[in-house]
């Protein structure tokens, strides 16, 4: 399961969590979620993206950077601009943005050599 952990640098760094549920309408929601990702690891300061969805709708993404100003040029590229607006206004029911300065970390991989 260690290729779902972000493999981050040492801190300091920033987070950006991304909390949400989902309305039941999720006309092209796959692809354009898939296409923010793939987006964003284009982008200069980008570190790793972490990412679940419950079948209910509530999911959570934390995307990590190496600066405030790395994670203010994705907030204002213009194809995510986009995504957010019809997020508003057709995926999500609900969500929050919360951008955190990661101080520590601490990693862990149990030994799988037998």
């Amino acid at each position: 399961m260690m290729d779902f952990l972000s493999k981050t640098p040492e801190p300091p760094y920033y987070a950006v969590i991304f909390s949400s549920v989902k309305s039941e309408n999720d006309t092209g929601y796959g692809e354009t979620a898939e296409r923010m990702v793939s987006l964003a690891a284009d982008q200069p300061g980008f570190l790793g993206v972490e990412s679940v969805r419950e079948a209910d709708g509530r999911g959570i993404t934390v995307s990590y950077w190496d600066s405030m100003d790395a994670i203010n040029h994705w907030r204002h590229h213009t194809e995510h601009q986009a995504a957010k607006e019809k997020g508003k206004s057709v995926w999500y029911e609900s969500y929050a943005v919360r951008v955190a300065k990661v101080d520590r970390q601490r990693l862990f991989q149990e030994n799988t050599n037998d």
